[in-house]
């Protein structure tokens, strides 16, 4: 079995092989306590400031080092294109390295800016988000890239959502787990009463998909930048959409003011029918709603519960949106 490694050895042997590659010593390391397992920290070199970013070997094993590669040259063209994001630093082409102990890491341009906390944003950063995510969907969808794939998210069937809420309810009540049973009923209500045009006209194409506050930096009224490239594949781009206005919008409820200015930026960039915020809402609830709702939401970090809040908001609301959000 292999023994679990400090982050100062990890750093350690990172720097060492940061310079072996890349010929800068780092001077200094701040950690960056922010995603899950991965570490990261922003480095000092005498070439200036840069992001190191290690992937731990469990989540690493959750990925396709090809579809990494692939996103992270697609991460590069937009940056060269002018998307905020950062640019990516590349020995012998690659940019997925690996160490001299074995760790696989990547170096990356460090991006100025804050993170703000989920629900808090204000208009302008709304509507320079919006446009961003549109001229990123533009760029990805121009046809330099193929768009005869299958799509990630394949919704299942409303008997079959609905026979996943029945089985969860049911071990809910043996376990006397009382506060998931009246999620899951919140969840089982929405199921029987969506409606299944929402799958009818998707458009499917290239997106971001992980697209909310933690992967977002934000400078005065601006977006300074769009992070972590990691889940990038073909799907559809409108979930980028409602998980950036969940993310952002949603406080105590979701302001429809900050959802206007998002799609008003993103108008600056692509075409969108009306409805089109309202559709992408509901079909982000029934592709994540499994993911956050469940039995172990009782263990849940920070993160998962916000994301539960939001599911939750969503299955109430469901059929409201069009009331809160007009024509968006």
């Amino acid at each position: 079995m292999e023994a679990i490694r400090s982050e100062e050895a990890i750093l350690e042997d990172l720097s060492n092989s940061f310079y072996h590659f890349f010929g800068l010593k780092v001077l200094h390391a701040t950690p960056i306590k922010r995603g899950w397992l991965n570490l990261k920290w922003k480095i000092i070199t005498d070439s200036g400031p840069f992001l190191l970013k290690q992937y731990n070997k469990k989540r690493y094993k959750l990925y396709n080092p090809e579809e990494l590669n692939f996103a992270f040259s697609q991460q590069k063209r937009l940056y060269l294109q002018g998307l905020p994001c950062p640019g990516l630093l590349a020995y012998n082409h690659k940019v997925l390295l690996e160490s001299d102990m074995g760790e696989t890491f990547m170096v990356m341009e460090y991006c100025e800016g804050r993170v703000i906390e989920p629900g808090k944003i204000n208009i302008l950063q709304m509507f320079d988000l919006g446009r961003a995510t549109g001229k990123m969907h533009r760029l990805l969808n121009d046809g330099t890239l193929s768009l005869k794939r299958t799509p990630q998210f394949i919704p299942q069937s409303p008997e079959e959502r609905l026979e996943h809420w029945n089985v969860l309810l049911q071990q809910s009540k043996e376990m006397g787990k009382t506060s998931l049973i009246t999620d899951l009923e919140i969840q089982l209500r929405a199921t029987e009463e969506i409606d299944p045009e929402i799958f009818e006209g998707l458009v499917a194409g290239w997106a971001h998909r992980d697209l909310w506050v933690d992967n977002l930096l934000f400078q005065d009224s601006q977006l300074s930048a769009i992070l972590d490239f990691d889940r990038f594949k073909y799907d559809y781009p409108q979930l980028d959409v409602a998980r950036a206005v969940m993310s952002c919008a949603l406080d105590e409820d979701l302001d429809g003011a900050l959802a206007s200015a998002f799609i008003d930026g993103y108008r600056e960039e692509r075409t969108v029918e009306q409805g089109y915020l309202t559709k992408s809402l509901q079909l982000l609830w029934y592709m994540e709603s499994p993911w956050w709702i469940n039995a172990a939401m009782d263990k849940h970090s920070v993160p998962p519960k916000r994301f539960a809040k939001e599911m939750n908001w969503l299955a109430k609301n469901l059929n409201n949106l069009p009331a809160i959000l007009g024509n968006l």
